[in-house]
């Protein structure tokens, strides 16, 4: 991940609008490949917990509104989604928002 090149206030001003457009929070920034769907070295990968009427749906619209305001690949991991292995290997990657 290289979350460097991104301003940590532009990424939360832009993490919060879609919060609010999509049933869903932030929680932390993963290490990049946590997200196999996206491609990318530039992607960024991030985990977050679904709210109430969140559909796998809104999640692909999430990652494309972000992506969009990025300009870069995004990738999100959903919380509730994580099982044994994976979910230990994730987490141990994640930086809090």
């Amino acid at each position: 991940m290289n979350i460097q090149n991104i301003d940590r206030r532009i990424l939360l001003t832009h993490l919060h609008a879609v919060e609010e457009k999509f049933p869903l929070r932030f929680v932390g920034l993963l290490e990049r490949g946590s997200a196999p769907h996206v491609f990318g070295e530039d992607a960024v990968d991030l985990l977050a917990e679904k709210r109430e009427g969140l559909s796998y749906l809104g999640v692909a619209g999430a990652e494309a509104d972000l992506s969009d305001r990025l300009g870069r690949p995004v990738g999100i991991v959903l919380r509730s989604e994580l099982r044994g292995n994976d979910e230990k290997r994730v987490l141990d990657g994640l930086t809090p928002i």
